[in-house]
């Protein structure tokens, strides 16, 4: 299946200015930079954009400035960062409007293959309302622009939408190609048998997405904080384990369209049970593992148990495509995390397209060290979720069709 979107080597840039929608939204502590993995993500696509002769200005948000500019949210940091790494100047336009003389002056001064940081998207107030006038500021500064940030692709915002009603060669990067050819293909043309492994919380954070799986999975596994709520609704004593007893029927129509589908249904057969939640959540644990029918009235189910851990493994040793959403428990605990870690280990010992959906499951593939068995880690929290549930995302809508 092919991409469908203009990618930025088709984009022809010589002797063109280029705005780039970065993610460079790091973690900050008192100013410097912690981790820089954003920023390293960008570089390919900065990268061709200088090799091929554009004039290449960037622009990103940086946490949530709630009443514009704020030191603490500048992007200062980013072009001394990025600077490094590209082993050139990245010149950085200090403007509280984002668009101000600062820009103007710096991109009116730049040759073929510099390089312009501009500062925070959000410290305009319009940004996130996608109100023209900031589009239309943004737009004036290039004559093509590249959408590389798939982490803020389900919101329509100037610098991720808006900015495409004034400008109209558009293309998307290569880590934004990456996100549309693994986790859309993934889910819309995927080689069978097709495995969706689904954990976290909360019910409620993934109605929608269990929803447009079960339309398109061979297997669906749930495991995480919202099995229980499934396990409920079997009728199942749950003890004091997590459960939105708001979502009880809903549960009960996804395992009956799971029937009907043919779509075989994983949910725990056992579970790992302890007194109460760990405090703080590294801390040392009692747990025992219990049948999943079985959980006493005063424990609390807090990971999958071994038997469900052989049981998910099976599954995804036997798939072809194995997309994965949210961990099987309370990973960050070293005692609760041997259901996050089986899984992750099946999908690194599978032959399978693997692809992690981006938020927890993400930070824990990495934490427990199977990031480079995966075929695709998505960027994105929120906008891989949207993806999941089939939704068509902003960001990515607005760019050219290839």
């Amino acid at each position: 299946m092919g991409l469908g979107k203009k990618t930025v080597e088709e984009l022809e840039v010589r002797g063109k200015k280029v705005l780039v929608r970065c993610d460079f939204n790091v973690p900050m502590k008192e100013g410097v930079i912690t981790n820089d993995n954003r920023i390293v993500a960008a570089l390919p696509t900065i990268k061709k954009l200088i090799e091929n002769g554009g004039k290449v200005i960037l622009c990103s948000h940086l946490g949530k400035p709630k009443n514009g500019p704020e030191e603490k949210f500048s992007l200062a940091a980013v072009a001394v960062r990025l600077s490094e790494l590209l082993g050139q100047e990245v010149v950085f336009a200090n403007d509280d409007e984002v668009v101000g003389e600062n820009a103007r002056a710096a991109v009116a001064a730049m040759k073929d293959g510099d390089v312009v940081l501009l500062q925070n998207t959000r410290f305009r107030k319009e940004e996130t309302k996608n109100i023209d006038t900031f589009s239309k500021d943004l737009a004036s500064l290039a004559e093509c622009y590249v959408n590389d940030a798939f982490g803020s692709a389900h919101r329509a915002h100037c610098s991720t939408a808006g900015v495409t009603d004034y400008i109209k060669d558009t293309a998307v990067g290569y880590l934004m190609e990456k996100e549309i050819r693994y986790l859309g293909n993934a889910v819309n043309d995927p080689e069978r048998p097709f495995t969706a492994i689904l954990g976290g919380a909360k019910v409620a954070d993934k109605l929608n997405v269990i929803d447009n799986l079960l339309e398109k999975v061979d297997t669906l596994i749930i495991g995480g904080g919202m099995a229980y709520t499934f396990l409920a609704a079997k009728g199942y004593g749950i003890g004091k384990s997590l459960c939105d007893e708001t979502k009880l029927d809903y549960c009960k129509d996804m395992m009956k369209k799971a029937e009907e589908k043919g779509v075989k249904l994983l949910l725990p057969i056992d579970t790992v049970v302890a007194a109460g939640f760990p405090d703080p959540i590294d801390a040392p644990i009692d747990v025992k593992t219990v049948a999943a029918d079985a959980i006493p009235a005063d424990m609390e189910g807090m990971d999958i148990g071994e038997k469900t851990r052989k049981l998910f493994a099976d599954a995804v040793m036997a798939s072809k495509t194995v997309v994965w959403n949210g961990p099987m428990g309370v990973f960050e605990n070293p005692t609760l995390a041997a259901g996050t870690l089986a899984v992750a280990k099946a999908m690194a010992d599978s032959s399978a397209t693997t692809v992690i959906g981006g938020g927890d499951s993400a930070a824990a593939v990495m934490q427990l060290g199977f990031g480079d068995k995966m075929t695709h880690i998505s960027t994105g929290g929120g906008a891989s979720l949207e993806y999941l549930e089939g939704k068509e995302l902003p960001g990515i809508a607005c760019i050219q069709n290839a």
